[in-house]
């Protein structure tokens, strides 16, 4: 079975080499429409043996998608974006999934590096070349509903996912969004596509999760729970209004609102990964209302689902500190520093429960560590807080 990876870009030097080494040895081709790049993205394209078109941008993600798939020649497609990255360990179930007879989309999961809310989500990236498979919707394109056309017609194929993570997406890391003003693009063009179809569930679901993004509340609740009043049979579709139900009513401090919304995303039959940041969010709300037992059975579930989940381990230490669990609540700092060495609050916490167990050197060492790290990251005015508060108490650091 033959691969084409298909691409757009525009201004990627500096995200395309990663890209293409990550599929290297997996793709037979590579087929990248350049939507108008004044650095080295067509060069470094070119370096690697891509297949590359100009083309002018028409602010239509579905139409530039398209073009590429014209232009493939493999029995699969491939699609990445330059700022994501196969996982290697995917490689072989990938594979695999394509050598099937009946396999015709395989949705992959996807690690969202760097996002302050859900770390996981799934993407049709996957998926036989054919004709009658195209992309649709301007922003947010998307190929399921040519898919599920399919499948209407043709109803032996099916469609399969993955549960390892297979692809790592950079665009959330800090800076990224602002730099290229990417919520301000996205919110135009969904209210573009809204107008044209204002009972669109999955539009209402993702720009009004940029309306909450962005501060708009209120907005953000009625295009959800339009959403909702269309029905949508599509689970992920469902989670998602109902987890963005739950941000939008924490936001406005109505908790047990938001814990039902919570509780309805992760009833959803989707991959339970996806439903850790349900789980996480729904243990914030339980600890916030005191309810520790419920935030500490919420936040255990969100560590079984993903063992390597930094800020799981550090909202654990802090409903394991409030119950005074002291001991479990040092452990869960420090697993949550293994995984992120860089998160000054965990060493902050760890620092004040160290003290209160009376172990000053390690709870000085600690709250040293944190001080640094606040000054590294710009938040200057804690750092010189956290240096005052330990002044007053005889400690200078």
């Amino acid at each position: 079975m033959s691969l084409s990876l298909c691409m757009i870009v525009k201004n990627e030097a500096a995200n395309l080499p990663r890209c293409l080494d990550s599929v290297r040895g997996l793709v037979d081709e590579m087929v990248i429409l350049d939507t108008g790049s004044s650095d080295e993205t067509i060069a470094i394209a070119t370096q690697y043996g891509a297949r590359v078109d100009r083309g002018a941008w028409h602010h239509d993600f579905a139409a530039a998608r398209n073009q590429t798939l014209e232009r493939a020649t493999g029995d699969w497609i491939l699609v990445l974006d330059a700022d994501e990255s196969l996982v290697p360990e995917a490689i072989p179930a990938i594979q695999a999934a394509m050598r099937h007879e009946n396999h015709l989309l395989v949705n992959l999961v996807r690690q969202e590096v760097g996002a302050a809310q859900s770390p996981y989500s799934l993407v049709s990236r996957l998926f036989r070349r054919r004709s009658d498979l195209r992309f649709q919707r301007a922003y947010h394109e998307l190929i399921d509903d040519s898919v599920a056309a399919l499948l209407q017609r043709e109803p032996h194929w099916q469609v399969i996912t993955l549960s390892p993570v297979a692809i790592r997406h950079w665009g959330y890391q800090p800076g990224t969004i602002a730099e290229r003003q990417k919520r301000e693009r996205a919110k135009t063009m969904l209210e573009q596509a809204l107008a044209q179809q204002p009972d669109d569930a999955y539009l209402c679901s993702k720009l009004g999760a940029l309306y909450l993004d962005s501060g708009q509340v209120e907005k953000g609740l009625v295009l959800l729970h339009r959403g909702l009043r269309a029905k949508p049979k599509e689970a992920g579709v469902l989670y998602d209004l109902h987890y963005h139900l739950g941000i939008a009513y924490s936001q406005i401090n109505q908790p047990q609102a938001a814990i039902a919304h919570y509780q309805q995303a992760t009833q959803q039959p989707i991959l339970a990964l996806l439903k850790l940041a349900a789980y996480n969010n729904w243990g914030s709300v339980l600890k916030e209302q005191g309810d520790l037992v419920g935030a500490e059975a919420a936040y255990q579930t969100v560590l079984q689902l993903d063992p390597n989940f930094a800020l799981g381990y550090y909202n654990l230490g802090l409903t394991l500190r409030a119950q005074g669990r002291l001991q479990g609540a040092v452990a869960a700092y420090q697993q949550a520093l293994r995984l992120n060495p860089h998160h000054a609050e965990a060493y902050q916490n760890m620092g004040v429960v160290l003290l209160k167990l009376g172990s000053i050197p390690a709870s000085l060492n600690a709250f040293r560590r944190a001080i640094a790290l606040h000054q590294q990251q710009g938040n200057a005015a804690e750092a010189d807080r956290l240096r005052q508060g330990l002044a007053e108490m005889g400690w200078e650091l």
